[in-house]
């Protein structure tokens, strides 16, 4: 008796399979690895942690410990529909060096969405540029501006 199975439907049973069986072994791989865990202080040691002086703090970025400046990516949202790239540019501009400056497009029409985003050389530029643009109108439209939030891929 033949199989009813074609050729190529044996080959994607067998990639299938084959992927299970990597990905049970990744699965084993992690539970492998995590098996020392995080190692838990006792309520003694948590205590005389806390009895002692706190460790000083690494600097903040950008301060004067010498650091270098950090970018920072901020949300510029409320725009006008007329607004360019560059017209974005030259209003961070006198805050700080502009590294980019981008306008979300609508995938179908190419128009403006109304948002943005603006990304400045130094975090304290772009902490200025929030306090001061942040509520503020241009182009008969009121903004509103913040540190962007960090989108993974």
């Amino acid at each position: 008796m033949r199989s009813s199975y074609s050729g190529g439907k044996r080959a994607r049973e067998a990639e299938k399979a084959r992927k299970r069986k990597e990905k049970a072994e990744r699965k084993r791989r992690r539970k492998a690895a995590s098996q020392g865990g995080i190692p838990v202080a006792t309520v003694e040691e948590i205590q005389v942690a806390a009895m002692q002086e706190p460790a000083e703090l690494p600097p903040e970025p950008g301060s004067q410990g010498g650091a270098t400046p950090q970018p920072t990516r901020l949300f510029v949202g409320g725009l006008s529909y007329r607004t360019d790239e560059d017209d974005l540019r030259k209003l961070f501009a006198e805050y700080g060096e502009v590294t980019d400056a981008r306008i979300i497009k609508d995938r179908d029409t190419g128009d403006s969405r109304g948002f943005g985003f603006v990304t400045l050389a130094d975090n304290k530029d772009a902490q200025r540029s929030i306090k001061a643009l942040d509520g503020a109108e241009h182009d008969g439209r009121r903004l509103r501006v913040s540190v962007a939030a960090r989108r993974d891929r």
